[in-house]
């Protein structure tokens, strides 16, 4: 499939794209038509994920974005507003879960885990948006979409029949509550503007989070998962705002 290039084509940013989910996702939306952004914390891996995009016919762009440098967040940001002028879709794709890579870690709180999510999953995606905020605002629709996990969920942490019931990784489980949380202020407080923000679970996906134990194991493909992250991505002006979603529809906060 190749797209021409749209001088009006929605301008769309996705943190850690350089690879499994977030490169599915940066596809998707190439795909219906949009001129991605390919962050990520490599910048030699980020250009050869653009790279790889551009030669299937997308138009992208690399993106050098560690979200935990604050400095490296304001210079995308910069380089985001004199390239485009504006950014329409933000998905706060990066995240990390050192509990399942790290066996040696103090359970199940380990204050070193629990700094070092946080600092990616919540605080790296704050910084984000916080950044890109005003680039957004001058869309006339913008979209964040944080990714997050059903295993954030605090019901089903909860419920003995929900299969991450006995799952207990908090700092990551918590860090994407916390993620949930900033969505439903963000979608309140951007109630009055055209920009809609949601958090979507894309299920157990495939990819290096969790290691390779993770991968060998997680039943979804990139590629499967990513169509509900993009599809949430593109809400129409009349989508929802701050909701907590995956493929089957909402999920319990």
């Amino acid at each position: 499939m190749t797209n021409t290039h749209d001088d009006n084509a929605p301008i769309a940013l996705v943190t850690g794209a350089n690879r499994g989910l977030g490169l599915a996702v940066a596809r998707q939306l190439a795909e219906a038509g949009a001129t991605v952004l390919v962050g990520g914390r490599d910048t030699a891996r980020a250009a050869d994920a653009a790279t790889s995009l551009r030669e299937a016919g997308f138009t992208a762009r690399p993106v050098t974005l560690d979200v935990t440098d604050h400095a490296q967040v304001a210079v995308a940001a910069a380089h985001i507003e004199r390239e485009h002028g504006r950014l329409d879709i933000l998905v706060n794709n990066a995240g990390i879960l050192p509990e399942a890579t790290t066996p040696d870690l103090e359970r199940p709180l380990d204050l070193a885990a629990f700094r070092s999510t946080f600092e990616t999953n919540l605080f790296g995606a704050a910084a984000v948006t916080q950044a890109m905020l005003p680039l957004l605002r001058r869309s006339p629709a913008g979209r964040i979409v944080n990714v997050s996990t059903a295993m954030g969920s605090l019901a089903e942490q909860l419920d003995p029949e929900s299969p991450y019931f006995g799952l207990v990784l908090p700092a990551y489980q918590g860090s994407k509550a916390a993620l949930n949380a900033l969505t439903v202020a963000l979608s309140k407080s951007l109630a009055d503007t055209p920009i809609l923000v949601n958090s979507v679970c894309p299920g157990w996906v495939q990819t290096d989070l969790g290691g390779p134990d993770n991968r060998a194991a997680a039943p979804t493909s990139p590629e499967e998962a990513a169509p509900v992250v993009a599809r949430m991505a593109l809400l129409g002006p009349d989508g929802p705002s701050g909701t907590f979603v995956d493929r089957a529809g909402p999920l319990p906060w």
